[in-house]
């Protein structure tokens, strides 16, 4: 890839392995609120139906969350996610109109799996 790509960036961070080691490792750390907004992003993502704006926008906020070193370190107690809650919810934002019920469910679905 040439250093112009705009590919280049966050979302080139995101891989599924990744994506659910960090919620494995993090979840209680990050709370529910970082772990719900990253799984609606997530299963949204997933969706045909989303547009390739928006798998980009959602990968890229995906590949903040996952990537170890951000603005904010997720080690810091207290602090470490808040960081990327703020990028989850400007995601989530821009994203909203395609949003479904049906990721929303999925996503609260899981987050009882991975909080029980």
């Amino acid at each position: 890839m040439a250093d112009n790509d705009p590919k280049l960036g966050f979302d080139q961070q995101f891989s599924e392995q990744s994506f659910w080691t960090k919620l494995r490792d993090y979840a209680l750390s990050a709370g529910q609120s970082v772990v719900e907004k990253a799984l609606a992003l997530y299963y949204c993502a997933l969706d045909a139906d989303t547009p390739a704006w928006a798998r980009a926008t959602i990968y890229s906020a995906l590949g903040y969350f996952i990537l170890p070193l951000d603005v904010i370190p997720d080690t810091l107690p207290g602090a470490g996610f808040t960081d990327d809650l703020g990028v989850l919810a400007a995601a989530f934002a821009l994203v909203a109109s395609h949003l479904k019920a049906s990721h929303l469910e999925k996503a609260k679905e899981t987050l009882r799996r991975l909080f029980s």
